[in-house]
């Protein structure tokens, strides 16, 4: 198997050496369970931290599109025409985000899997550091402002949303509970059926959809109480956790990068 080092050349590990999972570098055709339950796992903590954090500070879900789509409704009925905008702009920013999640890593894709896979997680937390500096430093607690960054957040969450889809193969949606619930429930009832040939990666699946709702669950908490001590600073907080995501899959070629540098001065000491 050949890996891909900083300097974007190739090495190949030792025979027998195991690589540990990826949780960006493999192909949704390729990934295995531990590698879903990775992403999953921190992606959701992610959804549940941001969706908290902005329910508190702006009194609005940052990934409840269902939520909006309802609220979109409601005031085309009662023609309350900025609220209709507002609620038209937030649900196609999701859906930009999830486009243009999807579209960088098809764009990308046939030359570096992992590279492709990157750059929406990289958008995503230039927008999460912008949210939190100017939380910190310039944030007045005015209405526009309270729309402008929801409407930034809600395209991180689009932005996430769709690479994780994509990179799963579907499986993963960290921030849809609606749909998440509907699968779990129709996997627990195919787990309980009393069939003895029960249909190939049900428990699989089922694990990765208990994951998604436990880290969630968590990353609200954590959001709520940590939002509460320290307000925008936790949008820094969540940005390092997107960076552990993208340093993950990186970190075996940085010590293989950094053993081979010490063996260098080590050879030009000898000499």
């Amino acid at each position: 198997m050949l890996l891909i080092t900083f300097d974007f050349e190739y090495y190949k590990p030792s025979p027998g050496k195991k690589i540990k999972a990826n949780m960006l570098k493999s192909t949704k055709e390729d990934r295995t369970l531990k590698e879903n339950l990775l992403l999953a796992s921190t992606t959701a903590f992610v959804s549940g931290m941001t969706n908290v954090s902005g329910a508190i500070a702006f009194l609005a879900f940052t990934t409840n599109m269902t939520g909006h789509f309802a609220n979109l409704a409601r005031n085309i009925i009662e023609r309350n025409l900025p609220q209709v905008v507002l609620f038209a702009i937030w649900l196609f920013l999701f859906f930009a985000g999830a486009f243009t999640a999807n579209f960088l890593v098809r764009w990308r894709s046939h030359k570096s899997v992992y590279r492709a896979n990157a750059l929406p997680i990289i958008l995503e937390i230039i927008i999460l550091l912008f949210v939190a500096f100017y939380g910190r430093n310039y944030y007045a607690d005015t209405l526009l402002e309270k729309e402008i960054i929801t409407s930034a957040i809600i395209l991180a969450m689009g932005l996430q949303n769709g690479l994780v889809s994509n990179v799963s193969g579907g499986l993963i949606k960290t921030s849809h509970l609606t749909g998440l619930f509907t699968d779990l429930g129709a996997d627990v009832a195919e787990w309980l059926y009393p069939d003895p040939k029960k249909p190939v990666g049900l428990k699989g699946r089922m694990t990765i959809r208990f994951t998604i709702l436990g880290f969630y669950f968590l990353g609200a908490l954590a959001g709520g109480y940590l939002f509460d001590k320290y307000e925008f600073t936790i949008f820094y907080f969540i940005a390092v956790i997107l960076f552990t995501v993208l340093y993950y899959d990186l970190s075996p070629l940085a010590l293989h990068k950094l053993i081979q540098l010490f063996s260098k001065n080590e050879k030009k000491a000898d000499i």
